[in-house]
């Protein structure tokens, strides 16, 4: 048997919430309540709350032990959010983001086995697998042929030197020398046209 709560667009970021949901996941319920009475986070006050209505629904409705109870699953999903401006320097204006959450607590009865599978929502450990260790054979037995094979010295290539390059030295035009600048021809000095 389950008991479940859910309060929706409380007035608190779904990251802060999350961080007070995840303490109190797996936890028995009484247990819950001891750590979010003292906790310093802002949101524990209505995750609290919710605990204490799902421990009510499950008392008064499931007729259930509220102290044989714990917190199975514990969710936060975004709500909508509130856009809000605040005015900033030169007459420009800037987001402020007022952010909801729901919030969302199962509590189920101690020993008792789940009635539905695991889904993306929950966090409960998954138990571990064993790994075993690789068995390594021993190594087979070689003829005494293949070891003095392998025991053989690998022989040297014989590295075959390049060609000297005196043909391409033979082939290469001779440098020639700069050529020599023609002398500028300074233009005629113009005449200036007599007075009449």
């Amino acid at each position: 048997m389950e008991a479940r709560a859910s309060a929706r667009f409380v007035r608190v970021t779904p990251m802060k919430a999350r961080r007070v949901v995840n303490m109190i996941r797996g936890m028995s319920a009484p247990e819950a309540q001891a750590v979010l009475r003292f906790a310093e986070q802002g949101a524990s006050e209505p995750v609290g709350k919710l605990l204490q209505s799902a421990m009510s629904n499950a008392s008064n409705n499931l007729n259930l032990d509220p102290t044989n109870l714990f917190v199975a699953e514990a969710f936060v999903d975004e709500g909508p959010t509130m856009k809000r401006i605040r005015p900033r320097a030169q007459g420009r204006a800037f987001r402020i983001n007022k952010r909801t959450s729901h919030i969302t607590l199962i509590l189920e009865e101690q020993g008792s086995e789940p009635r539905r599978k695991p889904g993306r929502r929950s966090q409960k450990p998954k138990p571990q697998e064993v790994v075993q260790p690789k068995v390594v054979a021993a190594p087979k037995a070689e003829p005494e042929a293949e070891k003095e094979i392998k025991k053989a010295p690998a022989k040297k290539a014989v590295a075959k030197k390049a060609p000297a390059k005196k043909a391409a030295a033979k082939k290469a035009p001779a440098k020639k020398a700069p050529a020599k600048k023609a002398p500028a021809k300074k233009a005629a000095p113009k005449k200036k046209a007599e007075d009449k």
